[in-house]
């Protein structure tokens, strides 16, 4: 009932009111770092980063949206817990972590757990620089990550979990595809992007980190293909979202 409302005013979660924080919970600096990576992006922004957050509509009314609260908190809380692990099997646990910062800074922090985990190949060539080979196409990871976090439902209790195995890797999320969605349009790139939150999802596009437009799950598939790869397994599971 809450998501067909929302639809209604053309509007999502994110944009609305945080009703537990204050403007001070956020980082000014962590603003002024994303107004310095879009202008680098060659986006035109002079405003300093209160007028710069009241122009995005992060800010509304004198008060934080839920979006500008998960961008740029100060300090970490589980509101955007990220589980992560590295498994022997599927009981016997080598390694974990759990991120809990802010969504920017998780891209790169899941990453790095990812790739500590992974096995990269170095290929000697006749050429000055070696080359490196990862067992999955590090720029599909960053996609399907950078994905989880810009999709999350982050009204539900459950967190976002990274599983990594020998030979494969889960990434759960909370929050299922729309219902106008189905797991065979997502594979046939038969389907229009909804993002779940829309501010998100417009800011990470202006910070050079997501296309809008729904072409994620294309690049992803092709990504593997180039490699020779399996393709990655799309599916609805529990109240969430899995890629393996």
């Amino acid at each position: 009932v809450v998501d067909l409302h929302l639809q209604s005013l053309n509007s999502s979660w994110d944009a609305f009111p945080d009703p537990l924080h204050a403007i001070d919970a956020i980082s000014m600096e962590k603003v002024q770092k994303s107004i310095d990576t879009m202008v680098r992006n060659h986006l035109t922004i002079v405003e300093n980063p209160l007028a710069f957050l009241v122009k995005y509509n992060l800010i509304r009314e004198n008060k934080l949206t839920n979006a500008a609260y998960l961008l740029f908190k100060k300090t970490d809380s589980v509101d955007t817990a990220i589980e992560l692990g590295r498994f022997q099997s599927e009981i016997i646990i080598k390694d974990s972590r759990r991120s809990k910062s802010d969504v920017i800074a998780q891209i790169d922090e899941v990453m790095e757990f990812v790739k500590k985990h992974i096995n990269k190949e170095v290929i000697v060539t006749a050429q000055p620089h070696n080359i490196q080979k990862w067992q999955y196409p590090i720029e599909a990871l960053r996609e399907i990550i950078t994905n989880m976090v810009v999709h999350r439902d982050y009204r539900l209790a459950s967190d976002s979990i990274v599983k990594i195995f020998d030979n494969k890797i889960e990434f759960y999320n909370p929050g299922r595809l729309p219902d106008t969605i189905t797991i065979e349009d997502l594979l046939n790139n038969h389907y229009r992007s909804t993002p779940r939150n829309k501010l998100l999802a417009d800011f990470f596009k202006d910070l050079g980190l997501i296309e809008k437009y729904g072409s994620g799950i294309q690049r992803i598939i092709n990504y593997f293909k180039e490699e020779e790869l399996p393709a990655p397994e799309f599916q609805n599971i529990s109240d969430g979202f899995m890629v393996t």
